[in-house]
């Protein structure tokens, strides 16, 4: 629903909030192709039919899919509902606010595996010396400590015990992880940023447009 995103997402669907003038979920497509990945489905609920018009109006250059919810179901709902359109291939998946440059290759030697990141704080830091202020660190990552970054790549039998509803990070993740079966891939110093607020907007493009992104992914 992208209520931080207000008023934008009264009118559009997270996914098309414009970062650096481009969607979301265009970023995404270049980010997926980048990777040799053509084949590609959109699951969607609120204001589903705005996303499919977005994709009918311009070529984009890979096979998609379109698998849409009448009511929310989650993030392993939303996976087990679009099964049909899997088929019986390993596969990626994004939450659907993430822009990134991860590299996927090194993700797909590892089935069912996360991305993950260090953790990044909202909150300046204040480090102390002997009782006194010693210097301010603003927002830093949190090196000891490994954030989900929202990208997977898992294997087609996983499908099978993904909820109806619910979310596959509380779902199945914690299951794979007693059994040893989900595996962690890092990602130090990463362009990676989830938009949920108007304040990721004007970060991520300020750091998209100094590090030329749009250059990286038209290669």
């Amino acid at each position: 629903m992208g209520k931080r995103l207000k008023p934008l997402t009264d009118y559009l669907p997270k996914s098309l909030v414009p970062v650096d003038s481009v969607p979301i979920i265009e970023w995404q497509i270049r980010y997926f192709k980048k990777f040799g990945v053509d084949e590609i489905i959109v699951c969607a609920g609120y204001r589903a039919e705005q996303i499919i018009s977005f994709f009918e109006a311009k070529d984009f250059g890979v096979g998609l899919g379109f698998s849409v919810e009448r009511e929310a179901l989650g993030t392993g709902g939303a996976i087990r509902h679009a099964r049909r359109l899997i088929g019986q291939e390993d596969f990626f998946v994004i939450n659907g606010d993430v822009i990134t440059n991860l590299d996927l290759k090194r993700m797909a030697k590892n089935k069912n595996s996360m991305a993950v990141i260090p953790l990044r704080t909202n909150f300046g830091v204040v480090h102390l010396k002997e009782g006194k202020v010693e210097k301010f660190e603003e927002k830093p990552e949190l090196s000891n400590y490994w954030m989900n970054a929202g990208i997977y790549y898992l294997q087609n039998d996983v499908l099978r015990v993904l909820p109806k509803v619910g979310n596959i990070e509380q779902a199945v993740f914690p299951h794979l992880a007693e059994s040893g079966k989900l595996q962690a891939v890092t990602y130090v110093k990463p362009f990676w940023y989830s938009i949920d607020s108007h304040k990721d907007v004007d970060e991520c493009t300020l750091k998209m447009e100094a590090i030329h992104y749009e250059e990286f992914l038209s290669a």
